[in-house]
This record gives C-alpha cells, structure tokens and sequence, in this order.
C-alpha cells in the first residue's frame, strides 16, 4: 500500500510516493506539518513531530529524490545530491535514516528550497 505527500515552499512544491512502513504510517497521522526547512549540502531536512526508532533496511547512501526519515533528529531528510560527507555524488545522510519512499519528479526541484522557509508537508490529492 502507498500513499501520497505534497511538500511545498515559497518557491516551489514536489510530490513523493510513500511506501507503508511504521515511520509512514506515524509520519500519516502528524499531517498537516508546517516546519522551517534546513540545508545540507544538497540536502533538505525539516523537523516533524514524529518520533521513532531505526527500522530494518534504513540506509546512510541512498538515491537522489529518496525520501528517509532521521531518527536522531525526528526529521525528514529529503537529498538530491552531494552531501558535505558524501564520497564523489553519492547522497551520504547523517546517519542511517528510515526509507520511506521516492519523490515523483526531478529531486533537483528542492535546490530552490533555501535555509530557513517555510516547509508544509500534506497528504497529496490522488
């Protein structure tokens, strides 16, 4: 089972396919999140309400456009590229992070996301 978010901010907006994992299904039932995006590298995270642990499969390296949950920080990592500790163009993330699915388009859409704006996360239309 899947299920769709649309993630926007004042320059733009994306949409990811969420696959049926604990953390989705909590990440879910916090929607409407409004939080203040932050960068890293070519890395966007943003604080949720959402709380949990380290699931079976979570990954540090992961494809562009994957959509991933930092437990550490009780965020949603969403890279598109290098990060600041990547080897070459790998998307490095902090930590081993929750995978919970993929963006829709071209993950370089979140290049327009800047440090501090406004980020709502919300249940896409079908």
């Amino acid at each position: 089972m899947t299920f769709r978010i649309r993630i926007s901010w004042p320059a733009g907006h994306t949409t990811a396919t969420l696959e049926e994992t604990p953390t989705s299904t909590a990440l879910a039932g916090a929607l409407p999140i409004v939080s203040t995006a932050r960068t890293w590298g070519e890395e966007v995270y943003f604080d949720t309400p959402v709380s949990t642990a380290v699931e079976a499969g979570a990954r540090q390296v992961v494809e562009p456009g994957t959509v991933a949950f930092w437990t550490e920080g009780d965020a949603l990592a969403l890279p598109y590229g290098p990060t600041p500790i990547s080897l070459g163009d790998e998307c490095r993330l902090a930590s081993p992070c929750n995978v919970l699915g993929a963006l829709d388009g071209d993950p370089r859409v979140l290049a327009t996301v800047r440090d501090g704006d406004p980020i709502r996360v919300e249940r896409a239309e079908a």
